[in-house]
Order: C-alpha cells, then sequence, then structure tokens
C-alpha cells in the first residue's frame, strides 16, 4: 500500500485571486507558437531562443489597474482582492496595479496606509515619486510631502530605495522612520509610530514639531492655502494632540501658543506672519 500523501495546504487569497485569472492571462499574453526548425542550426541561434526563453519565464504583466481618490477632508479605507488593506488620508491619490508576479501602488499624492497581507509569490511595492518602498508583508505608512517622501514602519520590514540610486537602499525595522530628500535617502529616525499614523484616527499629534512641517500637515485638511510669509517662524516648535476634523480652530489657536499673527484674506487664504512688538 503506497503512503497517505499529507492534504495540500489551502490556497491563500492572493493564490485564489492569481487562479481565478490563470486563463484570462493566457489569453492575453499567449506564448509564442513554436516554429518548425531547419535540422542544422547555428550555435548563436540556440543560445538566442534559451535567452527568449528565459525572458518570457521573467515577464511580469499587468492585468487590471485602479484609481483611488480622495477629497479635502475625506478618509477612504480600501480592502484589496489580495487580503491587504489600503488607508487614504484626505486628499490623496493613488493607483493599484495588478501583475502576474507583483503588487504595484503608485501614491501619486497625499499619504496612506498600508497593512499588507503576506503571499509567497508576488511582492507589495509602493512608489512614491522616485521613492520606492519593497514589501512582503507589514503595517508602514507613506508620505508624499512637498519636498520629501517619508516611510513609517510600523511592523515587518520594508527595504526602501530611489530610482536615482539603485544600488542604496534602507532596512527598516519597526519604530524607524525615514526620509527621502532630493532623491537622496536620509538617515533612518526612531520615532513614534502612534503618532505617525494618528491621523487614521482623526487626530493630528506634534511634539515639538516644527511649525513649516506641522503647516504642511494641516494644509492637507484645508482647501484654502496656509502661506507662511516669515521664514523665520519655520522651526518654532508646536506641541499637542489636535483633531484633524476642526483644523480652523487649530490655526486659530497658534497665535497663543507661538508668537505669531493670522491674516485671512477673502478667498480664505490664511497668511502667517510674526506678531508685530507692543509699543
Amino acid at each position: 500500500m503506497s503512503p497517505t500523501r499529507p492534504p495540500k495546504p489551502p490556497l491563500s487569497r492572493e493564490d485564489e485571486a492569481l487562479a481565478r485569472h490563470r486563463e484570462e492571462l493566457r489569453n492575453r499574453f499567449p506564448l509564442p507558437t513554436p516554429t518548425p526548425r531547419k535540422p542544422r542550426k547555428t550555435l548563436g541561434a540556440a543560445m538566442l531562443l534559451v535567452m527568449l526563453s528565459a525572458g518570457l519565464a521573467w515577464v511580469d504583466p499587468a492585468y487590471h489597474s485602479e484609481q483611488f481618490h480622495t477629497a479635502v477632508g475625506e478618509r477612504q479605507v480600501l480592502n484589496l482582492a489580495d487580503g491587504s488593506r489600503m488607508t487614504l488620508d484626505s486628499d490623496s491619490q493613488a493607483s493599484v496595479t495588478w501583475h502576474l508576479r507583483s503588487r504595484h501602488v503608485q501614491l501619486e499624492s497625499g499619504q496612506a496606509l498600508f497593512d499588507v497581507s503576506k503571499t509567497r509569490i508576488r511582492p507589495f511595492r509602493v512608489d512614491a515619486g522616485t521613492t520606492q518602498i519593497n514589501v512582503l508583508g507589514t503595517l508602514f505608512s507613506v508620505s508624499h510631502l512637498t519636498d520629501a517622501v517619508r516611510v513609517t514602519l510600523v511592523r515587518g520590514a520594508v527595504s526602501v530605495g530611489t530610482t536615482a540610486d539603485a544600488g542604496h537602499t534602507v532596512q527598516l525595522v519597526p519604530g524607524q522612520q525615514v526620509d527621502v530628500r532630493q532623491n537622496q535617502l536620509q538617515p533612518p529616525l526612531a520615532v513614534d509610530t502612534e503618532a505617525a499614523i494618528a491621523w487614521k484616527d482623526n487626530r493630528l499629534i506634534f511634539y515639538r514639531t516644527p511649525l513649516a512641517e506641522a503647516l504642511g500637515q494641516i494644509q492637507r485638511y484645508r482647501k484654502p492655502s496656509i502661506v507662511l510669509d516669515d521664514p523665520s517662524l519655520a522651526s518654532l516648535p508646536i506641541s499637542g494632540v489636535f483633531d484633524n476634523r476642526n483644523v480652523e480652530d487649530l490655526l486659530n489657536l497658534l497665535p497663543s501658543i507661538l508668537p505669531l499673527s493670522l491674516n485671512t484674506e477673502a478667498d480664505g487664504t490664511t497668511h502667517v506672519r510674526r506678531k508685530a512688538a507692543k509699543k
């Protein structure tokens, strides 16, 4: 009697999705029909055939793409087909593309939190500008700032690099954050990850955060522009926990805790200036 084979492990949601699309992929990306060959072939032709076959084995065609966008003040929690979850913050835009051997997200603007399902066959990659984040399964956030891309790792592991220097990457461990500025990876820093992703719970947490950076975060939840007229105010620190659904209240609070004044135009544009000295 032949030994009983152990049962095969159940397919993951990712593998089931791939199986459903396998026939569609075969029809869309058929392998070339072999043509009869003459008995005599040169060594060069044989080598070329081997190289072409290897190229076909590694092809990674895209077969489905989706676009997502949130308005100012809106947040979306999106359950992706592979079991991953993407949370888009206010005023953010992203596209998700499914490939035969990979999963790609292009974060065009704003910020997002990714809770990535682990899969044996298809890695997950997020692109934000020239920044590339590669991961198998983890929880991390990506913020596409005005002058930088910021990656914060909550759990798991990610590799962060840039298209400008493909050979240089930074491996983050949970609790670390890295910025990419002018296509250059900055040294990783230890951060409070709860504060870094507090936006998902409608909170802004600042701890000695430079005013310019804080205003950039506030701007995400406000349509009219915030203009810092006096650059000397940029590094003033601000601390506190605030509700990002009431950023007007937060703005109006600033003159009471920092030496600045606000001037708001008819269209809602708010200018931040140094408070005039009392005579």
